[in-house]
């Protein structure tokens, strides 16, 4: 007979709250500098939209393509991707549907901003594989939660939005390595312009496709400057990539940590603190330089 090694998840938690609603609007700014951001309960409270001056940010298609947070970890053995993947938005198989694998626990959302909890479900199901590398849980839904606290206008520009991200942990489980992929944006194919921020003088510098990950920040943007949208973080050494998906007609954007123990990455919270701009290209970067400079990342803490 042989065995198959699997990552098990701690035990269950309770059944999530009946009757939350992933379905939520905030909204900053007035007229062509508003910022529009949607949740839906078909992806448990994770962002289906984000608007500046009606022109959309994100690519919404199945369960993976938001503007979400997950994770992945490795069981204690050699890494791949996705195959112990809590994912805020749901599960590979829950595809374009109208539901997600995730649980949403808990959402507010008032003025211009938007607070959630979600269980997040695994990306693969027991038995799939990604990239013939089967899944490593051995079950759908984890006890792995995000919490998020999303908040347009930080420094009074609509234009900057404050998210803070909390994974939690839990007890049970054995992993020396987890990668925490804070915050990831799916945009159009529009998008196609790849920058990178130079803090030394300011500016942003062209990227090529890639795939890659720096220390430096990303900003996607149409080709004309028009629309921007990018990704910085005050904390200690983020990885910011970004990733051409011809195929699929969609780029991506992310901010990333990761966490080494070889006697196992503890169980608990592990918080982070990102913000995305939005605007036009030049709007982006001097939000980065504000940013940089520690005007915005030094508002309170409320």
């Amino acid at each position: 007979m042989t065995l198959m090694l699997v990552c098990f998840a701690a035990a269950a938690l309770g059944p999530g709250e009946d009757g939350v609603s992933g379905d939520a609007v905030i909204r900053g700014g007035e007229g062509g500098s508003e910022v529009v951001i949607t949740t839906t309960d078909r992806l448990a409270g994770a962002i289906h939209s984000l608007t500046w001056g009606g022109k959309e940010f994100i690519d919404s298609f199945d369960h993976g393509r938001q503007l979400q947070s997950a994770a992945n970890f490795d069981c204690g053995k050699p890494f791949v991707p996705e195959v112990f993947n809590p994912t805020e938005a749901g599960s590979r198989a829950d595809g374009t549907g109208d539901s997600s694998s995730s649980r949403l626990l808990e959402l507010h959302a008032e003025g211009a901003e938007l607070r959630t909890t979600v269980r997040m479900a695994f990306w693969l199901a027991p038995g799939e594989e990604s990239l013939g590398n089967p899944a490593q849980n051995d079950r759908v839904l984890s006890d792995h939660l995000v919490s998020k606290r999303v908040r347009i206008g930080e420094g009074g520009d609509p234009k900057v939005i404050r998210y803070d991200v909390v994974f939690t942990v839990p007890q049970g489980e054995h992993h020396t390595y987890a990668q925490f992929e804070a915050v990831t944006g799916y945009m159009p194919p529009e998008f196609g312009a790849f920058w990178r921020f130079d803090a030394t003088t300011g500016d942003l510098v062209p990227l090529d496709d890639g795939p890659g990950e720096q220390a430096d920040p990303v900003v996607l943007s149409t080709a004309d400057g028009s629309h921007a949208m990018g990704v910085y973080s005050p904390d200690p050494s983020p990885g910011y990539g970004r990733f051409r998906f011809e195929a699929e007609r969609v780029n991506k954007w992310n901010c990333v940590f990761r966490e080494r123990d070889p006697r196992g990455v503890r169980p608990g919270e592990y918080a982070y603190r990102m913000f995305v701009l939005v605007g036009t290209l030049d709007d982006v970067r001097r939000s980065l330089v504000r940013l940089h400079e520690g005007d915005a990342a030094g508002s309170d803490d409320s």
